[in-house]
């Protein structure tokens, strides 16, 4: 493992849901807690109240001891197709949730993609959280996400 991770990550899986259905539960960002593992919580901020190019919210994440908060800002809300954004600070990843219709539902398809390492004192909390590999657990808490969405998609 290299402690200067840059990310490119993607993940996918086939729910019994519209893609419309999904595009709500992803893009309401106040249920984030019900869906990943790390962001615990967010918000609309400013005169944001939903997802929008250009609106931004308050996302309070959490991994081991450590907790931050950033202000995402969307790049893409297509209803029922695509849903970005991109988190602040010239290392900021930029995650993005693609809807495509399926016989059998929607193909969700969750990427991240981060083109400069986190500074040392993220890789830091990262290692004293535990996480000697990002991209191993990144892409386990985008599963974990996935699994999450479907459970709620159909409840």
């Amino acid at each position: 493992m290299t402690t200067h991770q840059t990310l490119d990550l993607t993940v996918e899986r086939t729910i019994a849901a519209t893609p419309e259905a999904l595009y709500d539960i992803i893009t309401d960002i106040t249920r984030i807690g019900e869906l990943s593992p790390e962001c615990r919580s967010a918000q609309w901020v400013g005169k944001s109240d939903g997802p929008a190019v250009g609106a931004r919210f308050k996302g309070t994440n959490e991994l081991g001891d450590s907790k931050w908060s950033t202000k995402p800002k969307v790049t893409a809300a297509e209803p029922g197709q695509v849903f970005e954004f991109k988190v602040p600070m010239g290392f900021g990843p930029t995650w993005r949730y693609e809807f495509h219709p399926t016989p059998d539902g929607t193909r969700v398809v969750e990427s991240v993609r981060q083109d400069k390492p986190s500074p040392w004192f993220i890789r830091r909390a990262q290692r004293k959280a535990g996480v000697h590999d990002r991209a191993a657990n990144v892409t386990q808490g985008m599963e974990h996400t996935l699994a999450n969405l479907e459970r709620l998609a159909t409840a």
